[in-house]
């Protein structure tokens, strides 16, 4: 019986997944991650070139051939095809929302009101031309699955509309 994959962080399951698909180098998996997981799970090129020499040394891992300006590719073992599976059915964990934007407006009073209104005005700006990508993207979905996310992706950047909009509100009201 082979030994039980070590486990991953949400992270190291979203290169794992995507490696799924074929050898990537770590350029090519941070452009990737940003087009499938688009705003709801960020990945950073500094998480990812940390990640995958820990999941090589792992044996989840195997560095493939060596390309331009020094980039290497990785390839998917049998361990971490495990190890990914393991993270999929693990269900642990809760689902936590990080977002620098909620961080600011819990804070946004410590700003003078003109900063404060160009805070706002900006993420809206941002957050509308997000939700004509994301609502295109349900459009374009072609599995149940992928249409879902899309959707839920739509029904979070509404969500952060209202937000703005009842700070924004808030705000005029405090001044």
């Amino acid at each position: 019986m082979p030994a039980a994959p070590p486990a991953v962080n949400a992270t190291a399951a979203a290169l794992l997944g995507i490696l799924h698909d074929g050898p990537r180098t770590g350029g090519q998996l941070v452009a990737e991650a940003g087009e499938r997981f688009g705003a709801f799970f960020s990945v950073t090129r500094s998480q990812v070139y940390r990640e995958l020499p820990a999941l090589a040394d792992a044996g989840l891992l195997k560095p493939g051939k060596q390309g331009a300006r020094a980039s290497q590719q990785y390839a998917l073992t049998a361990l971490g095809k495990r190890a990914f599976r393991a993270w999929l059915a693990s269900g642990s964990g809760t689902d936590a929302l990080r977002s620098p934007l909620v961080l600011r407006l819990l804070h946004v009073e410590s700003l003078p009101d003109n900063e404060r209104a160009e805070l706002v005005q900006k993420a809206r700006a941002a957050d509308r031309e997000r939700w004509a990508v994301e609502r295109a993207a349900v459009a374009g979905a072609t599995e149940p699955v992928q249409r879902a996310v899309a959707e839920f992706t739509v029904a979070h950047t509404r969500a952060m509309l209202k937000l703005l909009d009842a700070v924004s509100v808030a705000c005029q009201r405090s001044a």
